[in-house]
């Protein structure tokens, strides 16, 4: 055959070594920092009888709202 007449395939797309490596890393630090900086707050002011129920409802609310922002990424 001639070599005209070969098909040569494309190489598959592969992300960039920054969407790979190092967008996960930034994404999980501001993620955990996010929760750690709300459960502080949470804490802080501790009404008289609310416990452990406080800071169990603003993670639980800010996981809600980071789903419900973010969730069709």
């Amino acid at each position: 055959r001639d070599l005209m007449d070969m098909e040569v395939k494309p190489e598959p797309w592969r992300p960039h070594w920054y969407e790979r490596r190092v967008q996960p890393c930034v994404a999980e630090l501001l993620g955990s920092a996010l929760f750690v900086f709300i459960g502080c707050l949470s804490a802080l002011e501790e009404p008289a009888g609310a416990g452990r129920l406080q800071p169990a409802l603003a993670h639980g609310l800010a996981l809600a709202v980071a789903v419900a922002v973010l969730g069709n990424i």
